[in-house]
């Protein structure tokens, strides 16, 4: 089945795997960030977790790594016709790796907007409120996106985690 024509439950369904992924990477010891990708006959392909954790990489967010995945081991159709399911909106360097990586759709649970309002100025996540709708649009080729989806259910993740303040690096 392509991805396009994937039904709101099985969307549902999918992100709802993205948050155990998420789950899993706190219980790690890293943010509680998560993506999956499906191909477009629902086969999960790639599962994902943040990668912050051990060497403080504020480049490894789970879509990051799971994009670097993808191109090593799937082709271009089929990254085509493939969506990656996210606990979060793909903030601004994440969804350039989706689109460069060749990936067709993107379902997010979190919004950016909200995330921030959540994360407000912590060290480990100044996130930047600008939608990967804006990212994707600046593109050569479309990426079709739905979110935020299930929204309170992935917003939930993130309770009293961005309360603790870690110590500054030069500390």
């Amino acid at each position: 089945m392509p991805a396009q024509n994937r039904s709101p439950q099985d969307d549902i369904a999918f992100l709802r795997r993205t948050l155990d992924v998420a789950r899993r990477a706190q219980v790690h010891g890293n943010h509680p960030f998560g993506a999956i990708l499906v191909s477009a006959d629902g086969e999960v392909l790639i599962e994902m977790e943040n990668g912050f954790q051990p060497g403080r990489d504020a480049t490894a967010h789970a879509e990051r790594l799971l994009a670097t995945q993808a191109c090593r081991s799937y082709d271009p159709p089929t990254l085509a016709c493939a969506t990656i399911y996210s606990s979060a909106e793909p903030c601004a360097m994440c969804a350039g790796a989706i689109y460069w990586a060749g990936i067709g759709r993107v379902v997010f649970g979190l919004s950016e907007r909200r995330l921030k309002a959540i994360t407000g100025d912590h060290i480990e996540n100044p996130t930047l409120d600008l939608p990967c709708r804006t990212v994707f649009a600046a593109g050569q080729r479309p990426v079709d996106v739905s979110g935020p989806l299930i929204e309170d259910e992935a917003a939930a993740l993130h309770v009293d985690v961005w309360d603790r303040r870690p110590a500054k690096a030069s500390e």
